[in-house]
């Protein structure tokens, strides 16, 4: 997706008989696809997905992904960047991060087509004195429907157990701390309570330990930039909070069972 550098927001309509995006990459804003015909293999941070029409498909800018096939689709797209995004919908779409592609039903793609017409016939009024406010407005629309259908498929904050809860701001402290707060203790303090308690509240929402949640979103983020970037595993192991470049190098070949350089070759092949 190609931003206009006056406004920051790319719109597009497109497509496509066969598949020539094979290289991984990020986008630079938030972005959104509907597909509108046909079935998509993608691989989104290292999960593969199948993807068939009506769905739509949301990506967080920290977000690797690739497209593995496709034959014969059509899909609209939406990618803005976060100055141009409704405060209230930035920190919405940070809550939903990670989001699995979601089908949609048939009323709710006709309700998200309507929306993304009218944002596709701003996008291209550049001669109208408002078009910048009326691409804004008609986007942000567009992307408060979409946050909706997410939302009501997560279980509602007020059906929350007090351990999901506990779970749900741990995980928001993570994604923001994990290059400098590695330890169970560092969240525990940020919540209030102690290391035992977070740790029981994560294992009974999720079944896996705090200690293994810091790790994967760490490894998650190595992996990312070793796909993504040419920073050297060292570069990136300094990035990452690590001053023991070997430790870093041990735990990520505990995490995926190969050295971080042999993952690079491996996703790059």
């Amino acid at each position: 997706m190609d931003h206009d550098d006056d406004h920051g927001i790319s719109v597009a309509r497109t497509g496509f008989r066969k598949n020539d995006f094979r290289d991984a990459h990020r986008d630079e804003g938030y972005t959104f696809h509907i597909l509108e015909q046909g079935t998509v293999n993608l691989e989104i941070d290292f999960r593969q997905y199948r993807i068939c029409a009506p769905s739509v498909v949301y990506m967080h800018p920290a977000q690797v992904h690739r497209i593995i096939h496709f034959e014969n689709i059509t899909i609209c797209s939406l990618s803005m960047k976060d100055e141009n995004l409704d405060p209230d919908s930035v920190r919405l779409l940070e809550d939903i991060a990670p989001a699995e592609p979601l089908v949609l039903t048939a009323e709710n793609n006709r309700t998200l087509f309507h929306i993304f017409e009218i944002c596709l016939h701003f996008y291209s009024q550049k001669n109208n004195t408002l078009h910048n406010a009326l691409l804004k407005h008609s986007c942000n629309t567009l992307v408060s429907f979409v946050i909706s259908q997410f939302q009501d498929h997560q279980k509602p904050e007020a059906a929350l157990s007090r351990s999901e809860t506990i779970t749900k701001a741990f995980r928001k402290l993570l994604e923001k701390n994990y290059r400098r707060a590695k330890r169970p203790g560092d969240y525990a303090d940020q919540l209030h309570i102690s290391t035992a308690y977070l740790n029981e509240c994560v294992k009974n929402a999720t079944g896996v330990p705090v200690s293994q949640h810091i790790r994967d979103r760490i490894i998650l983020e190595a992996k990312r930039r070793l796909y993504h970037t040419d920073q050297s595993v060292k570069e990136i192991s300094f990035e990452l909070g690590f001053d023991d470049y070997p430790y870093f190098s041990r735990l990520f070949k505990k995490a995926t069972g190969m050295s971080a350089l042999s993952f690079r070759n491996k996703n790059r092949d």
